[in-house]
This record gives C-alpha cells, structure tokens and sequence, in this order.
C-alpha cells in the first residue's frame, strides 16, 4: 500500500516575506549599538552654584574681625577709646565757676564780719575756716562727679560698641548665608534646566538608535497577524507500493547479510545485492515523489 505524507506550510507570499523579516532581523542585530550616544550625563554646575561655593568658603570665619574688635571694648581700659574730647574742657569750666563762686563767698563772711563787729577777730577766722573747708569738700565732689560722668558715659559708650559687634559677628554670617542659599537655588535651577536639555537630548538619540529596532519590531508584528490570519497550504507525498524488483533486491539483501554473518561473524562484507537494492531503492524515491 501507498504511504502518503502531508504538510501544512503557509501561504507562499507570507512565506516571502517571513524570510525578508529573518534577513532584516540578522542584518539589524548583527551591528553593535553605539551606546555612548545616548549614555546619561550630568549637568555642569551652574556658574552661580560656583560663586555659591566660592562665598560659602571665603565666608569661613568672616565673623572673626567683629569678634577681635568687640575684645577691644571690653576690659578695664575700654572706656578710654570713648572718652570725650572735651571732656576736661568741661571739667576746667566748671571748676573755674566754683572757684569763683566760693571767692565770692569767702567775701560775704568778711562783710559779714565787718557789720557784727568781728572784723579780724577769732569768729570771723573760724567762718572763713569752715567755709573753706566745706567748699574744698564741695569741690573735690563735683570734680569726682564730673570726672565719674565721662567715665561712665565712656563705660557705657564702649560697651554699646561692644554689643555692636557682637550683633555684626552674628549678622554678617547669617547674610552670606542668605546669599549663599539664593546662589545656591538659582544656580540649581539653571543647573536642572540643563540637566532637562541633556537628559531630551538622550532620549531623542535613544529614538533614533533604536528606531530601526522599532520598525522591525512593527514589521514582525504584522508578519506574525498575517500568518495567525491567513489560509496554510497543504503539500502532499506519495510514496508507491515496492515493485518486484525491489522486493527481491530487499530479500537477496537480507539473506546476504545472514550469510556473511554465519562465514564470518562480526565482519562487515560488501554485498552487491544490498548495494544495487538501496541505490535503486533511493533512486525511485526521488523520481515518484509528488509535491
């Protein structure tokens, strides 16, 4: 009896064009990516991130002056750096109108004197001598009240300075810091924008690299659809019953074959039956197929 085979293959155009899809395939991945085109890269700082920087270590210990000028108005001599200049005029002024004011007092007792009729005498002597005592004593205490007023307005004046600076060693840091942090954040700004135009950049790269990848990609898709989509075709072999001659070339091959193995077990000996039966079998094969 016949044996018949049949295959279910695809439609030849779809056939086409699966074998167009495989040569586009291999020829596409067989060249390596350039992929420094689109490798990521980090913006530069910004020139104002630089300045930031720049201020923020030039800025180290810039409170350090107002600190050694406060010292200066501190101490038991502080005082003197703020001393008026006129302070001694002052003094000499007043001085000067309280000597003459207690002259003039020194006056009164002697016409005092002169009209109770003590002119010269002892009581006249005793009053002059209280008198100058008690002006001395007066004098010497509006001197140290003077001389007290300008030190403790110096007192006062040089600590004020001194506060002053104190503030000033506090405030100068804090105002760079602001400065610093308004660089900083503008610079960040600029520095994202770039970032935002290298990382576009990239990506447009990327797109074109691979936009080849994606058009195949598009293409097998589609190749796939038509194949899941379309009608197969069917071949179909036929393969004949053996003839006569086949036969008895196949039973002389056998029987040859058992011979040789009963004269000489294991060895392996040309037989002419079997030799002519294949290749004639082989060859009516390949001339009664039937696609």
């Amino acid at each position: 009896m016949a044996i018949q085979e049949q295959r279910t293959l695809p439609a030849q155009f779809i056939e086409d064009i699966g074998k167009d899809y495989a040569t586009q395939l291999k020829g596409l991945t067989s060249v390596p990516l350039d992929t420094s085109k689109f490798a990521p890269t980090v913006a530069a700082q910004d020139p104002l991130q630089t300045q930031a920087y720049t201020l923020g270590q030039t800025g180290v210990g810039a409170y350090q002056p107002y600190i050694t000028q406060a010292g200066a108005y501190s101490g038991p001599t502080a005082y003197q750096s703020f001393m008026s200049p006129y302070q001694q005029d002052i003094i000499d002024t007043t001085m000067a109108d309280f000597d003459k004011q207690a002259a003039q007092g020194i006056l009164g007792i002697g016409q005092q004197a002169a009209q109770t009729g003590n002119l010269g005498g002892g009581r006249e002597g005793v009053m002059r001598s209280e008198y100058q005592s008690q002006s001395d004593l007066n004098r010497a205490a509006l001197l140290a009240q003077l001389r007290q007023q300008g030190f403790g307005q110096s007192q006062q004046l040089a600590n004020q300075a001194f506060g002053q600076q104190m503030q000033l060693g506090q405030q100068v840091p804090a105002l760079q810091q602001a400065d610093i942090s308004t660089l900083g954040t503008l610079g960040a700004t600029q520095q994202a924008f770039a970032q935002a135009q290298a990382d576009a950049s990239r990506e447009a790269s990327r797109l074109t690299a691979f936009e080849p990848y994606d058009r195949l990609n598009t293409y097998g898709s589609g190749v796939m659809g038509l194949i899941s989509g379309m009608p197969s075709r069917y071949t179909t072999s036929v393969m004949p019953n053996p003839t006569p001659l086949q036969t008895a070339l196949g039973t002389a091959s056998v029987l040859g074959g058992i011979y040789g193995n009963i004269r000489n077990p294991g060895a392996t000996q040309y037989n002419p039956a079997t030799s002519l039966a294949s290749q004639y079998s082989d060859l009516l094969n390949r001339t009664t197929q039937v696609q």
